[in-house]
């Protein structure tokens, strides 16, 4: 059903860790390379577990800006849901993290979910250009949640 490939306005940046005695720190956004339509308007840390799966979802409006930077390695599953793109029914596969520490722009209309594929649990860090339930919490989330429908075309393998 779906072809492999890359997905078009999907952006994806290798991060780079500058390690020292102390540790490591890493840049993984800046103003001066993000379109000002994506700048991020909040920023959130989630842990997963081994094995586990988030999404798939996406959303109409919100663009996801993920960090992937460890610990743990994840598989990031994409998919174009955008009818008007060139690379709409596409599946793209990205892996990520701790060794291939990565952020990738993820625009409204891609489908998209990431499976803590190590043996630790997993820190990503998103940075979408859109609040939460909009301003004081009190708008419709902006998420269509695939991974609640029993016969999703967006399967994981």
């Amino acid at each position: 059903m779906f072809k492999e490939g890359r997905i078009n306005g999907v952006i994806i940046r290798d991060i780079a860790k500058y390690v020292d005695e102390r540790g490591w720190l890493a840049e993984v956004f800046r103003e001066d390379e993000i379109a000002e339509e994506y700048r991020p308007a909040m920023g959130y840390i989630s842990m997963t577990q081994p094995d586990v799966v988030r999404g798939p979802h996406e959303h109409e409006d919100q663009t996801d800006y993920f960090s992937f930077l460890g610990p743990s390695n994840f598989k990031i599953y994409l998919w174009d849901n955008r009818r008007s793109s060139p690379t709409f029914m596409t599946k793209q596969i990205l892996f990520v993290g701790e060794d291939s520490p990565k952020s990738i722009l993820i625009p409204p209309g891609i489908v998209h979910a990431y499976k803590n594929i190590g043996s630790k649990t997993g820190m990503v860090a998103n940075f979408p250009n859109r609040l939460f339930a909009g301003k004081s919490k009190i708008e419709k989330v902006d998420e269509i949640r695939h991974e609640d429908d029993v016969n999703t075309i967006f399967v994981l393998d």
